[in-house]
């Protein structure tokens, strides 16, 4: 068993849960956001390992930031990592005052319009990628999530993605074959398919470049775009205001067409097609980049 996962699995608590929702139905939303700077303060301090892989981004991202900037800039990543999961769980609970900007909206839904099967949705874990399931209910479409089971049932409990609010559901991809079958199956009739597109896990990776180093990312999201010949849809989130997000679906990166012998160079241009997309995501929303792993370590 990995540190790493050891480490994650024990960040998140049903009491720690518990306490936000009763102050939320107690203070409101942003009256609960004051105590989400103790607890980033709290993890600065106690928590090594993910203060340790969040500095992996900041020294890449900020690299001209001193030792002492860089622990802020770590504990904005918590304090904003906290907010992304509080505005969640209140629009999920019917809260409202949250405003979602869709951008790419008519050109999805020209591109589903014009082919009959779906698309896949490559998203990362920066932003608040959570909520922006509940802006692809304008699709009209059924929304698969492909994600690996939860290790922190606290987590599972707390932010649940498989739910009416949403109309998500869930294709764990630690299964037999990793839901490719499924997958493809729902492409097959029109619908999306997420796909988390920063985690290699055990899974095969293309190495790109971002910020200034390699990175492995997981190519399976093109795979199946190749297999489906369907197109990849880059969502990414952001929140741009205090009570609003905007998701953007508006870059698109063509499945590889081409012969099998040259299919792994094409995905590998897909692949760095979507690591530059991330980096600039990484320049615009710096605070908003919620990996919290160090992803050049492999690569070193």
């Amino acid at each position: 068993m990995s540190r790493t996962n050891e480490v994650e699995r024990k960040r998140g608590t049903r009491f720690g849960f518990w306490f936000f929702r009763t102050a939320m139905k107690t203070f409101g939303l942003r009256g609960t956001y004051g105590p989400l700077y103790f607890v980033g303060l709290y993890y600065v301090l106690f928590d090594r390992a993910v203060v340790g892989a969040s500095l992996a981004y900041v020294r890449r991202r900020f690299p001209e930031h001193g030792p002492v900037r860089r622990l802020l800039d770590v504990y904005l990543l918590f304090v904003n990592q906290g907010k992304s999961l509080l505005d969640r769980y209140y629009l999920l609970s019917g809260g409202t005052g949250i405003d979602i900007e869709l951008v790419g909206f008519e050109g999805m839904r020209d591109l589903l319009a014009d082919h009959a099967k779906g698309l896949i949705l490559l998203t990362a874990h920066v932003g608040n990628w959570q909520i922006a399931m509940t802006a692809l209910r304008r699709f009209g479409r059924t929304v698969h999530v492909m994600m690996r089971s939860e290790d922190n049932a606290a987590v599972k409990e707390a932010l649940e993605i498989n739910s009416e609010q949403t109309g998500a559901r869930i294709l764990y991809s630690d299964t037999v074959l990793g839901g490719v079958v499924e997958a493809l199956k729902a492409v097959d009739k029109g619908e999306i398919v997420s796909i988390m597109g920063d985690r290699t896990y055990e899974y095969d990776s293309i190495a790109a470049p971002l910020l200034g180093g390699n990175v492995n990312f997981p190519y399976g999201a093109f795979s199946l775009a190749a297999a489906a010949q369907c197109p990849v849809a880059v969502l990414l989130t952001a929140k741009i205001g205090s009570n609003k997000y905007r998701v953007d679906i508006s870059q698109v990166i063509d499945p590889p067409k081409g012969a099998r012998d040259k299919k792994r160079e094409e995905i590998a241009a897909c692949v760095r097609q979507f690591a530059g997309i991330l980096e600039e995501y990484a320049h615009q929303h710096p605070y908003q980049w919620f990996v919290f792993r160090d992803m050049w370590q492999s690569n070193k």
